[in-house]
């Protein structure tokens, strides 16, 4: 895409801060980068201009519920382009499709879709008898992994349409050491984590997630090894996510007091940035026990990339796009969806390698980095389909 403000992309998306999650974050680092060369405007949720990068416009619509979400932004979008002209019109998820799609057939724009797994995998009927179509007539579909792609493939998706995009990192600052960064030890202190070895889990608590498995499964075999060790569970259960079952706190906790190692998890619940970043540094491993469940894939795997960002290795089940995302025997180790032993013995031979891993995280995860992203994401959608 050219280095210039006269491409004009309008984003429709309802996953946009104030949401929290991956993909939240991923639809605000797309329209950022983005507007780096084009002119952005965005069809968002209530509350998401507030929020929004700094000099893009967003016209907002009510979130909830969704279907109202659906009118609202529909009417916006046909609206916005009759009165902007938009080169590209860009649905944030399988969600926003048959909007962006309609919306760019009005003035002849290129119509694009960003997905993320489950919005091509969903087994509702109406959903595939309406959603799925319009995925497949897009111009461009961007995946955020081989596998995602494969599912856009197996729903008919040419070929020549989809382009494979993982989403972006943030790249933390160098800092001190995690042992001496003043951060580090009043945090460590305050919640008396002074001499425990720290597992970290971070993510909506959804069944596919898969925690109430591992720390009824893996992490006993772990404390037996290690009697120190102490689980840090960030993140609740999801409320916005288009189709996702939970597992709750209390379920997490009941599975961990039946297994005798309820006193070796802790919940953090929702925190901030920069606490986020404070634990990213002190935790020793981080773990991914994601579950493969029919008709709801895990399309990539944000978090072990974020984790390793920070030099925190990943030990992850080999499950849907989470095989792009944590890079065997440099990021972290991928092992047999299913097998919790071979997890813990993972998990295990990390903690007793101590710092060994966190240069060539960073180093794997600079391939991600946003500005990165950006690029793949404009030279894609300057491509014209039609003539390829």
């Amino acid at each position: 895409m050219p280095d210039t403000k006269h491409r004009r992309i309008l984003i429709v998306t309802r996953n946009l801060p104030p949401l929290i999650g991956g993909m939240e974050r991923l639809n605000w680092h797309m329209a950022e980068e983005l507007h780096r060369h084009a002119e952005v405007r965005i069809i968002g949720p209530t509350g998401s201009a507030a929020l929004a990068p700094v000099g893009v416009k967003v016209r907002e619509v009510p979130l909830h519920p969704v279907w109202k979400f659906l009118l609202g932004s529909r009417s916006a979008a046909r609206s916005e382009v009759r009165a902007w002209r938009p080169d590209v019109v860009l649905a944030g998820s399988g969600l926003t499709a048959p909007i962006a799609l309609g919306a760019a057939k009005l003035v002849g724009a290129k119509a694009a879709v960003y997905v993320h797994g489950l919005d091509v995998a969903l087994k509702h009927l109406a959903y595939r008898g309406i959603w799925l179509p319009a995925i497949r007539r897009m111009d461009c579909v961007i995946a955020n992994s081989k596998p995602t792609a494969q599912l856009c493939r197996d729903i008919g998706v040419a070929d020549e349409r989809i382009g494979i995009i993982p989403p972006g990192v943030e790249l933390p600052a160098p800092t001190e050491s995690s042992a001496t960064d003043p951060l580090t030890v009043t945090f460590r202190e305050k919640s008396r984590l002074q001499s425990h070895a720290l597992l970290l889990s971070v993510g909506r608590l959804s069944t596919r997630k898969g925690m109430r498995e591992f720390v009824a499964q893996s992490l006993p075999k772990i404390v037996a090894a290690r009697p120190d060790a102490m689980l840090l569970i960030v993140g609740d259960a999801p409320t916005q996510a288009l189709h996702a079952q939970t597992q709750t706190p209390a379920s997490i906790q009941a599975a961990a007091d039946a297994a005798g190692v309820g006193q070796h998890i802790r919940f953090l619940g929702k925190i901030s940035d920069e606490e986020l970043e404070t634990i990213y540094r002190i935790a020793n491993v981080h773990v991914f026990p994601v579950r493969v469940i029919p008709g709801d894939p895990e399309g990539f795997g944000m978090v072990a990339v974020e984790a390793a960002a920070h030099g925190l290795p990943t030990v992850a089940f080999a499950a849907g796009g989470v095989v792009d995302a944590v890079s065997e025997g440099v990021s972290g180790r991928l092992i047999a969806p299913g097998d919790y032993a071979d997890m813990a013995d993972a998990v295990c031979k990390i903690l007793a390698n101590g710092n060994g891993w966190a240069e060539i995280c960073r180093e794997f995860a600079r391939s991600f980095a946003w500005p990165k992203f950006g690029m793949r994401l404009r030279n894609f959608l300057e491509r014209d389909a039609h003539d390829e």
